[in-house]
């Protein structure tokens, strides 16, 4: 017979879940109560650690920091052929735009590579370049230095100086030794442009060796690359070992007078970091205010 409750009741009328457990029986439950769970074993959990891997590596690649291979010598001595890159691809998530002086990397911006050999990486190589655990194998991406933002007047007059806003750049600690600033030939490197707003100008260190904005003023876009199409700013020479460094902003981009645009660019590099700091914060004072009053509440 049950119980109102529902409670199957021993003879003496005691629920059967409230009578005491004894001898053996009560042991058996506690020892299994307190019986450590056996860890899951490595080989099983390896897959779920690669997946794992996997995932972060490819949010990496896709909002924070990719690999990029140098293919040619346009960037020479900055940056020789073979050379592995990491480039920035978080700041501009956050308003940044390419400055004057950095080293980017773009995507053709109309078809600027036409001609060149490109190569043909097998499928383990496009999966691990997809995830980011190999430098990009899409080769439709070129690296320069940013000469011109928007707004910026852009000059050479025969071997050079280079002039920006009328201002001359002092560029012996990059430009590639023995070749002149300027090109004296009648296919770009003589010109003054004024770069439009939403575009940079750039240029290879490799001066005399640089398919560049110089030789590229035919095309749509008159040789500017637009913003939009800037990937992020190379920030580290990562491969080979022996050749790791930065990749800083050079001391004659900082000159009086040259940067008039550059001050809110610059200006919102610090608030990313701040911003992320922001978003990371809120939603555990939120918490912590909801815990308190709940506490209050009991």
């Amino acid at each position: 017979m049950n119980s109102a409750n529902g409670f199957a009741a021993s003879g003496d009328g005691t629920p059967e879940e409230q009578r005491p457990r004894t001898g053996s029986e009560g042991q058996d439950k506690d020892e299994a109560a307190r019986e450590p769970k056996k860890p899951r074993s490595f080989w099983k959990e390896l897959p779920i650690l690669i997946l794992i891997a996997l995932v972060l590596a490819l949010l990496i690649k896709t909002f924070l920091v990719q690999a990029f291979s140098i293919p040619s010598d346009s960037m020479q001595n900055t940056l020789q052929q073979g050379d592995r890159v990491l480039v920035d691809k978080l700041t501009p998530w956050f308003g940044s735009k390419p400055e004057r002086g950095e080293v980017v990397v773009f995507h053709d911006p109309d078809n600027w590579l036409a001609g060149e050999p490109t190569p043909t990486p097998n499928a383990v190589q496009k999966a691990l370049s997809f995830i980011g655990l190999m430098p990009s194998a899409e080769e439709k991406d070129l690296i320069k230095r940013v000469i011109g933002v928007g707004g910026d007047t852009v000059e050479c007059k025969g071997t050079g100086p280079l002039l920006v806003n009328g201002k001359a750049l002092n560029e012996e600690s990059y430009v590639y030794a023995g070749n002149t600033p300027c090109s004296q030939d009648d296919q770009g490197g003589q010109f003054k442009v004024k770069v439009p707003k939403g575009f940079i100008w750039v240029m290879g260190d490799h001066r005399q060796n640089s398919r560049d904005s110089r030789y590229n003023q035919a095309d749509k876009n008159h040789g500017m690359v637009p913003v939009d199409k800037v990937v992020g700013r190379a920030i580290v020479k990562a491969w080979p070992i022996n050749r790791w460094g930065t990749l800083p902003i050079p001391d004659t981009f900082d000159q009086p007078g040259l940067d008039k645009q550059q001050a809110s660019a610059a200006a919102s590099l610090p608030v990313a970091p701040q911003g992320v700091a922001l978003v990371g914060v809120l939603p555990v004072a939120v918490w912590r205010r909801r815990r308190a009053a709940s506490a209050g509440t009991r």
